[in-house]
């Protein structure tokens, strides 16, 4: 378990992946390796579970690790959830489960997430409406959010513009529609005691998410995917203010890492005040770790 007295930061947002040469058979270590190039990622492939476990401990900042279930819009073979919390487990003391399932599954996802919840303790669910092609508010995603909603998991959906498939032609078929924050509005009405979270810097739709937030209780903001230097001012502004308790700190890991984030954070004007709730207390008290 978590220590949160013991920890100096919560990474609301990383990514799992698997040991080289999983994906030689559909293309995915070619995204992933454009990707690298488009963060300037220091690594020449993904670090494994345990190797990102070993990296957080060392920097004592507990993690909230997650895959993505993309395989029926882009043919790339999904990392097994069960694997994935099988290996958090064994690491307990420093990552926090999160899954991914397509709502496109169906029925099979309903199934699939009531498992994993009761077999692995999940906290959560990372949807990528870009990569897993589809708008947040599509009924037939429904209902999977009722589990979430009635085991009080979180979700937590990519917004805005994003590194996967930048660069490459067509973007490699990723269209950037399905991720305005906006559509999370309807998502917000429809299930008010889901928790949601609108993740990154919304480029170009930061001031539809800071709306959202603003405006429904249950959705909150994670600034992973950029480095702090280069959020737009009103961001800050919202988060030196009425968003104060709802913005979450997020690396990106393994495009960006949790030192790199918290040094640039360092050096933007957020009250000093607000500095331990942004990197550690709004997601400890969101996830259910503190009061």
């Amino acid at each position: 378990m978590i220590d949160v007295n013991k920890v100096r930061a919560i990474d609301i947002h990383t990514h799992a992946e698997e040991p080289c040469g999983c994906h030689s058979d559909d293309g995915y270590d070619d995204l992933q390796s454009t990707m690298a190039k488009y963060f300037r990622a220091p690594w020449s492939h993904p670090p494994t579970i345990p190797e990102t476990a070993a990296h957080f401990r060392e920097q004592n900042i507990a993690a909230v690790i997650f895959p993505v279930d993309a395989e029926r819009e882009t043919g790339y073979r999904r990392y097994s959830n069960d694997e994935v919390a099988e290996l958090v487990k064994q690491n307990d003391d420093i990552l926090i489960p999160f899954a991914s399932i397509d709502p496109h599954k169906g029925k099979m996802a309903v199934r699939e997430a009531r498992r994993i919840i009761r077999e692995y303790g999940i906290k959560g669910f990372k949807f990528h409406p870009t990569f897993q092609g589809f708008y947040p508010n599509e009924r037939f995603a429904y209902p999977l959010y009722e589990v979430i909603q009635e085991e009080g998991c979180v979700a937590l959906f990519h917004t805005g513009q994003t590194g996967v498939g930048s660069g490459m032609p067509g973007g490699n078929g990723m269209r950037l529609k399905f991720s305005n924050p906006m559509y999370l509005d309807d998502v917000a009405v429809d299930f008010p005691d889901m928790k949601i979270v609108a993740a990154h810097p919304s480029f170009p739709w930061q001031e539809e998410a800071l709306a959202v937030a603003q405006h429904k209780p249950n959705v909150y903001i994670d600034l992973s995917g950029w480095s702090p230097k280069y959020f737009p001012e009103i961001l800050v502004r919202y988060c030196n203010s009425i968003l104060r308790k709802k913005v979450l700190f997020g690396s990106d890991w393994p495009m960006i890492t949790p030192e790199r984030w918290l040094k640039d954070f360092e050096s933007i004007a957020i009250k000093d005040e607000l500095r331990e709730d942004i990197i550690k207390n709004n997601a400890a008290r969101l996830l259910g770790l503190i009061e």
